[in-house]
């Protein structure tokens, strides 16, 4: 389907939009009118403009308070009407948005609006233009879509249909299936937008809080079926009201837009898009490493040295089915100035498919610079910029990646550790939301609810997304700034490395002197509060430094290490299915980090 998007959505002067819209695969635009009156170009130039990108001008908006009017306030409204056609013409549009009234002096009249709305459309329909009308969810007295529809079919006429609007449908919580009732060709136009799920005043919810279809809580995809059955055929678009959008990088904003229209087309079972293929583990961690305290923290978890890559300064280290990469070769030039995680590697049963969808879902394909005797990898980037692979590793069907390493005889006293268990990726403010959906799209995994942490200088905001069975979880954090003295502790990233036998590990590591972040005596004063725990097992978490969470299912036993640079680890179990991450212990932890990095 023709896909198209609300200037008011993005950042810029219109023709920054405009560009930026074009640039990222859209066929359409809705012209917002404020970015119009805001912009030097002429509605001339803003017409060949789009003309000259490829884009229809799909929709000038909105026309307000128009509706069921006193007669004295009539005249003036179909004057302010006929100057909007004359700018209509210019700019070569032939569909207006009219919003249900919210004005004081609009009158509960049905056949008063659908008189005055017959009226206003046979004066669009003299300079070809049509009429979409649509229920504001804080419409003084139009405000579902079935009441915008009756009075739409009241008025009867051929140049007035009605716009259906995702959110505001759906914030009110109407049922869309009455959306069926109205026939497809007099649904003139849908806006589509999503929302996180606020108990809040809804004008506000929408002014600030809007997003694309995806990142955020309402049944947008089951919305849009409804629609595809009554037979309508205009365009998907995009109208979302977003304060952090709004300050973001225009064309990145773009493309995560037209993102969520290809996702929400195969939601609604209109595209051919290759099946997503969800990662079934990981197989790397890769860390950028320079300087002696990386391998050093290794090397007291357990870990060994295995291998070193046959022609770049990066190492392979192994416990377990635990694998983490360290690169030397990335520092400030790359755009890694101390310690940090650079690369993710997934497991993945078809390496091509992953990157096949991938790049149907635009995610950035990121070039390789590889010698001959490399493995294939395919890479996209992350929107935080971590470089994600899919990897095959050792299957006799596909090139493997430890192939490039070297191996070395290794000696090292294992700890315990398995497995990666998941992984925490800080994510700039202005991309979570594109975050989340671009791991549910891209790689099938299931996001679950955004939690708001306490962290000493604010607040972390926090998502899990992770495959069906667990086998893959990834926490992704929103980077907090601390006042006064730069970034917070929600920049720190972490690999969390599960152990069969917590604390045996534990009792390993403190022997071996790594170093371990201390938790306060206090913590486990209120642990015993909350929780009747074995006294033997109270004393043992207290001795050894191990948090303690459980939940519906299991108990969860954690410890982290002290930060190298903007990365710590993190050892876990899981007890008979425990599902979540440990949140219940996020501030003690942050507050303990901060301690330590003051």
């Amino acid at each position: 389907m023709r896909k198209s998007i609300a200037t008011v959505c993005l950042s810029g002067t219109l023709e920054e939009k405009l560009t930026a819209i074009a640039a990222a695969g859209f066929d359409g635009v809705e012209i917002f009118e404020n970015d119009l009156l805001a912009s030097p170009l002429s509605p001339e130039r803003v017409r060949d403009r789009a003309a000259e990108l490829g884009l229809t001008i799909d929709l000038f908006q909105p026309f307000r308070d128009v509706e069921a009017v006193p007669e004295d306030l009539l005249a003036r409204t179909l004057r302010r009407a006929e100057k909007k056609f004359a700018v209509m013409e210019r700019l070569g549009a032939d569909l207006m948005l009219v919003c249900s009234s919210v004005s004081p002096a609009a009158l509960d009249d049905d056949a008063l609006a659908a008189e005055q709305l017959r009226l206003l459309a046979e004066r669009a329909a003299a300079h070809g233009i049509r009429i979409a009308y649509e229920a504001l969810a804080w419409g003084r007295h139009v405000n579902t879509y079935h009441h915008a529809w009756r009075i739409v079919r009241q008025a009867d006429h051929p140049a007035l249909g009605t716009c259906l609007d995702s959110f505001h449908i759906l914030s009110r919580g109407s049922d869309p299936k009455g959306i069926e009732e109205i026939p497809g060709e007099k649904i003139f136009f849908l806006q589509l937008a999503d929302a996180p799920l606020m108990a809040m005043d809804v004008l506000q919810w929408s002014r600030h809080y809007r997003c694309f279809p995806g990142q955020g809580g309402l049944d947008v995809a089951g919305l849009l079926a409804h629609v595809l059955r009554t037979g309508y055929d205009g365009p998907l678009s995009l109208e979302v009201f977003n304060d952090v959008f709004r300050q973001g990088d225009t064309a990145r904003t773009a493309v995560d837009a037209l993102r969520s229209l290809i996702a929400l087309e195969e939601a609604a079972g209109r595209t051919d898009l290759p099946a997503p293929v969800v990662p079934t583990g990981f197989a790397f961690a890769e860390l950028a490493a320079t300087g002696p305290e990386l391998p050093a923290l290794l090397s007291e978890l357990g870990f060994a040295r295995t291998g070193r890559h046959h022609s770049k300064p990066v190492e392979l280290w192994e416990q377990g089915d635990a694998r983490i990469v360290l690169n030397s070769g990335l520092d400030a030039t790359t755009g890694h100035p101390e310690p940090a995680l650079a690369a993710i590697g997934l497991e993945t049963p078809d390496p091509a498919a992953s990157a096949v969808r991938a790049r149907a879902l635009l995610a950035p394909v990121l070039p390789r610079h590889r010698a001959v005797a490399d493995a294939p990898l395919d890479a996209v980037a992350a929107p935080d910029s971590t470089e994600l692979f899919f990897c095959r590793t050792e299957h006799p069907d596909h090139p493997s990646w430890t192939g490039d390493f070297t191996p070395r005889a290794a000696s090292a006293s294992p700890a315990g550790i398995t497995h990666i268990d998941h992984v925490a990726l800080t994510q700039p403010r202005h991309h979570f939301d594109e975050a989340s959906l671009f791991y549910r799209a891209v790689l099938g995994l299931r996001p679950h609810e955004s939690l708001e942490l306490a962290d000493p200088y604010g607040l972390l905001r926090s998502r899990a997304v992770s495959g069906a069975d667990g086998s893959v979880r990834l926490a992704l954090n929103v980077a907090q700034i601390r006042p006064g003295s730069g970034p917070s502790g929600s920049l720190w990233q972490h690999i969390a490395l599960h152990s069969r036998d917590i604390v045996a590990t534990a009792r390993r590591l403190r022997e071996r002197g790594a170093p371990l972040l201390p938790i306060p005596d206090n913590y486990y004063d209120d642990l015993e509060a909350r929780h009747e725990l074995d006294p033997g097992l109270h004393r043992t978490l207290r001795e050894l430094g191990l948090l303690y969470d459980r939940d519906d299912t299991g108990t969860f036993l954690h410890l982290y290490t002290a930060t190298v640079g903007r990365v710590f680890f993190e050892i876990v179990q899981r007890i008979d299915g425990y599902q979540g991450y440990g949140a219940a212990n996020a501030s003690v932890r942050l507050a303990a980090q901060h301690a330590r990095t003051r």
